[in-house]
């Protein structure tokens, strides 16, 4: 399976953006989904996460009311939509896959994920 994220860019604080992650070589619901970013200097943190039915969503305190991860099986890909950004967004963002049958699975860890894209850069200017 590979992920492929894109949507990245410069925004203004205030403003959206749309972040995709296609998967390709499986199905998306075979996955649990999630999102982390890594800002300059900082750890990789969690920002959002789906199970693989859809049923439940997660996310980080700190974008709760403004993100979503609303997907798309069709297109088998799966978004990020970011709304009323700030500065602290600016980070990283990499998008991941988590087999389902893992029991374990943490959707805030990034060691409960089996396989990760590249990253697509996010800059939220002030």
């Amino acid at each position: 399976v590979q992920l492929q994220a894109s949507g990245g860019g410069l925004v203004q604080a205030g403003g959206s953006l749309r972040l995709s992650c296609a998967v390709t070589g499986r199905t998306i619901t075979s996955y649990n989904m999630g999102w982390f970013r890594q800002a300059p200097g900082k750890e990789r943190e969690f920002v959002a996460a789906v199970s693989w039915s859809g049923d439940n969503t997660y996310y980080a305190d700190s974008v709760k009311g403004r993100f979503t991860i609303p997907r798309s099986d069709a297109e088998n890909t799966q978004y990020l939509q970011m709304n009323s950004l700030k500065s602290e967004d600016t980070a990283v963002y990499l998008c991941a896959a988590g087999e389902p049958m893992n029991m374990n699975w943490n959707p805030q860890r990034g060691d409960s994920y089996d396989h990760w894209g590249q990253g697509t850069q996010v800059t939220v200017s002030s």
